[in-house]
């Protein structure tokens, strides 16, 4: 890394980074060297200026006394651009919330190896927030319908998404006052899009409407989905102590870096890596033991759960590699 043109110390307040940046090859890429030769764009990286990609008479570059090709303002399009983002994540935290009812319905029936319901009281509170009377139905019943009902939820056209209601009252109320309660989860990433696009909405405020609607979608219901169901599969998190940074991966044990969005299958490797019988071929190849170490999302989540220790985020996938001593890194996402 060019050290002349930037102190360490301003690329990351990580001493084992700063570490890993000193000893590198000039020559190896890293989202740190990458943000040196980076630019920001004249107009969208100022305050006065935005561009707008949405069609393709575009890129419109704006400031606040112009207007867009078809006539959206600064405001316009700033507006435009948060919705899209906010559709973009809403997109991304309520597919992983489709993909773990999905999960929690082969479980249900028997068809996910390896998998069982670890947390009944969850299942039994999702199940009733969704509208489902539990009666004499057996455990596996009820995870089969909570889990139909919430894939309904994406789906669903009208009304209002049955999570919504476990938020505090006098929040409903302000939230049906102005109109942005969610109808669907799909429905409203779907509109923000529609109403993005253009030659549609051109009022900034009423595009901000609806882009408080999709977040409430995300928050009440992909999102809220996704985890209610990832305790009811692998147990609700409690408060733990970890010790955490690149310094966890040991110079004589297999290190494996498990990544990525979706949590299952780094849940399950975290409990492989103690069986005995892979332990032990651990051994015969002469390391001392099975090391697994996450970095982002899925970090967190065998962190609250099996207490593994993250070595970092999405700036640290790089440097984990750098240090030579990862055996394997997994990445898991949609």
């Amino acid at each position: 890394m060019n050290k002349d043109k930037r102190e360490l110390s301003d690329v990351s307040s990580d001493e084992a980074i700063c570490r890993l940046l000193e000893n590198m090859e000039e020559d190896v890429s890293t989202v740190f060297t990458r943000s040196q030769s980076m630019k920001p764009c004249p107009i969208g990286g100022s305050i006065s200026g935005i561009c707008c990609k949405n069609c393709a008479m575009g890129p419109c570059r704006v400031r606040e006394d112009s207007a867009g090709l078809c006539g959206a303002t600064l405001g316009t399009i700033t507006a435009r651009n948060l919705g899209r983002h906010i559709a973009a994540g809403a997109s991304a935290h309520s597919d992983h919330g489709r993909d773990m009812a999905h999960l929690l319905a082969l479980t249900a029936e028997g068809k996910a190896e390896g998998l069982k319901i670890k947390d009944e009281l969850k299942l039994f509170k999702l199940a009733k927030n969704l509208g489902i009377k539990s009666g004499d139905k057996s455990v596996g019943e009820i995870a089969k319908e909570t889990a139909e009902k919430a894939m309904l939820l994406f789906g669903q056209q009208t009304g209002e998404i049955d999570l919504i209601k476990i938020a505090p009252k006098k929040r409903q109320e302000i939230w049906r006052k102005y109109k942005v309660m969610p109808r669907g989860i799909d429905r409203e990433v779907v509109e923000m899009m529609h109403r993005t696009n253009m030659g549609v909405d051109q009022d900034p405020e009423h595009i901000l409407d609806h882009a408080v609607r999709t977040a409430l979608s995300d928050g009440w219901g992909g999102s809220m989905i996704g985890t209610e169901i990832t305790d009811i599969l692998f147990t609700t998190p409690v408060p733990l102590a970890a010790k955490t940074n690149l310094g966890m991966l040991k110079e004589d044990e297999v290190n494996i870096v498990v990544h990525g969005h979706e949590p299952t299958l780094s849940e399950i490797i975290a409990e492989l890596a103690d069986e005995k019988e892979l332990v032990e071929y651990a051994k015969n190849k002469g390391a001392k033991g099975i090391n697994v170490v996450g970095i982002c999302c899925t970090a967190n989540e065998v962190l609250m759960r099996q207490g593994v220790a993250p070595v970092g985020n999405f700036l640290s996938q790089e440097m984990a590699i750098m240090t030579g001593a990862v055996e394997l890194m997994i990445v898991d996402i949609p």
